[in-house]
């Protein structure tokens, strides 16, 4: 992925927590590895997991930092 494509995804993420992206789609969440782009995940807002290329590690690492840190989700630009 283009080092630009990169910068735009990190620019328009809700939160970035531990080098993912979680950005809110389509009333999900999408969740990018900024480090390793080809791992991505696609969580419901209650943490489930619906969609991942991700190994079974990363997506408890990522469903973990989901669970304490989704209430820090930017609403509204302040």
């Amino acid at each position: 992925m283009p080092e630009e494509k990169l910068q735009e995804i990190a620019d328009n993420a809700d939160m970035i927590v531990r080098g993912y992206a979680f950005t809110k789609k389509n009333g999900n969440i999408a969740v990018l590895n900024l480090y390793h782009p080809e791992s991505a995940m696609y969580i419901s807002p209650e943490g489930k997991m619906l969609e991942s290329s991700m190994d079974e590690i990363e997506q408890a690492i990522v469903l973990k930092i989901w669970e304490s840190d989704s209430q820090f989700m930017e609403e509204a630009d302040a």
